[in-house]
């Protein structure tokens, strides 16, 4: 038996997931001055990592995929590094919250914090290999997601029950 407001609840909650990935798109290629640039909080990942642990039914690894390869394309970005890191951070995730038994605000802060950390990691080890680059400045930007995820917390919070 299929009940009627359950379906409407979920195409909702499908749309409001696909409009908060193109709001974070659009964040991420907001032009700003140089030196705001470096303090770019990664709102993409932020976003993906906040489906992960509040609607893992609805976004999962292919979902990170696929975030990753539009944040590659739209952030002129080796095709593959930010899809590859993204899957890495969707694992973690995964692996993760299944040892955590109640996810409040604190812990999903520090979950969401680990999830940046590996993202950074893995697009510097990436880069390190690919571009033989390191790029330092973006340890701002990581910081600034840190500080910033509760602000995504509590905007999206409300849209995931």
């Amino acid at each position: 038996m299929s009940y009627p407001d359950s379906e409407n609840a979920t195409v909702l909650l499908i749309v409001v997931i696909v409009l908060s990935f193109i709001a974070a798109s659009s964040l991420n290629v907001y032009p700003l001055s140089p030196s705001m640039a470096t303090l770019r909080p990664m709102v993409m990942i932020m976003v993906l990592i906040f489906w992960l642990l509040f609607q893992p039914r609805y976004v999962g690894i292919f979902t990170a995929f696929t975030v990753g390869i539009i944040a590659d394309l739209l952030m002129d970005t080796h095709l593959g590094q930010q899809a590859f890191a993204a899957v890495v951070v969707a694992l973690v995730i995964k692996v993760t919250s299944i040892y955590v038994r109640q996810l409040n605000t604190i812990t999903a802060w520090l979950i969401a914090s680990l999830g940046l950390i590996v993202f950074q990691l893995n697009l510097w080890i990436l880069q390190m290999f690919v571009q033989n680059v390191f790029v330092a400045q973006s340890v701002l930007s990581l910081l600034m997601s840190i500080l910033s995820w509760p602000l995504v917390l509590f905007t999206l919070r409300k849209f995931s029950r």
